[in-house]
């Protein structure tokens, strides 16, 4: 396995004690070298007593921030060039990081684990997961194999220009992922299995649901409004017409209505415009090594 000179394994673990014990010593075993980070996101728990038994730095959060949060200060305090980033809850095995290596020793920015048939926890979440990878897909006009999934190695100086933009919750990878493809820098995907994890998800489906349906908009915003504004503004358009169709040959006239419609077109059209400004500012200065301002 070609392991970098400088390798950080970042742990987001929030009551995650059992499943720490599962792949800290595995871990530990294959990556002797490497800096391993956990991130106790206000755990009432034995994470600490566990990270204790085990050669990984320690990183307490008083009280629970979210998993991105987790995540955000894991990727400030690294110290290594690439940095690994898995879950604590044994769903992401040790056992696969070195094809990840692999992959990334190609060359790529971003290396994903992209989760196989049956790995998600219930055909809710593999549904909803196909959705966002699809919709994805078709913003970057690029295959994305896997939107959500946290396991991933990633170039330390590239991911940490993007942190302002990274929520405090559980969407963080949805964000990372069109960011770098927005900026241009490569991602390529591993197939990987992954268990039923250990203990209970702290991810509530009526709460989270409305938060990923809120996140499917940010991402088209945040990689090319005009996707989404362009469509919503043509269906505007071709209503006001089939209307102002409809009022004309039954009545001879043109209604509020279709005025309305046409109207809320061009605003539409002309927020896109906006949108797509505002965005491209996110990734100014990428070409010259600043990051985004």
């Amino acid at each position: 396995m070609s392991v970098p000179q400088s390798l950080s394994v970042v742990i987001p673990a929030r009551n995650e004690a059992a499943g720490l014990r599962r792949i800290l010593p595995p871990l530990v075993g294959l990556l002797p070298d490497a800096e391993i980070i956990v991130v106790d996101d206000g755990s009432d728990d034995d994470t600490a007593a566990v990270c204790a038994e085990f050669p990984v730095r320690r990183l307490r959060h008083h009280y629970p921030l979210g998993n991105g949060a987790a995540i955000k200060a894991g990727a400030r305090a690294a110290t290594g060039e690439v940095i690994v980033f898995m879950d604590a809850d044994g769903q992401h095995q040790p056992e696969d990081i070195p094809q990840l290596l692999a992959k990334f020793a190609q060359g790529y920015d971003m290396v994903v684990g992209a989760r196989e048939s049956g790995s998600h926890a219930g055909a809710h979440r593999a549904v909803a997961n196909d959705l966002f990878s699809r919709f994805a897909s078709w913003m970057v006009m690029q295959t994305v194999e896997d939107l959500t999934c946290g396991f991933r190695i990633v170039r330390a100086d590239k991911f940490r220009k993007f942190l302002y933009l990274l929520p405090n919750g559980f969407s963080y990878p949805t964000t990372i992922t069109m960011s770098f493809f927005r900026a241009g820098y490569s991602i390529a995907y591993v197939p990987i299995h992954t268990p039923r994890r250990i203990g209970t998800s702290h991810i509530r489906p009526l709460r989270d649901g409305v938060r990923f349906l809120l996140i499917i908009i940010k991402v088209g915003t945040l990689y090319s409004p005009q996707k989404l504004f362009l469509p919503v503004s043509a269906g505007f358009f071709l209503t006001g017409l089939a209307y102002y169709g409809y009022t004309f040959s039954t009545a001879g006239r043109f209604t509020n209505m279709s005025a309305l419609m046409f109207i809320s077109a061009i605003l539409t059209f002309l927020i896109g415009i906006v949108s797509e400004q505002i965005s491209a500012l996110h990734y100014k200065g990428m070409d010259d090594g600043e990051g985004p301002h």
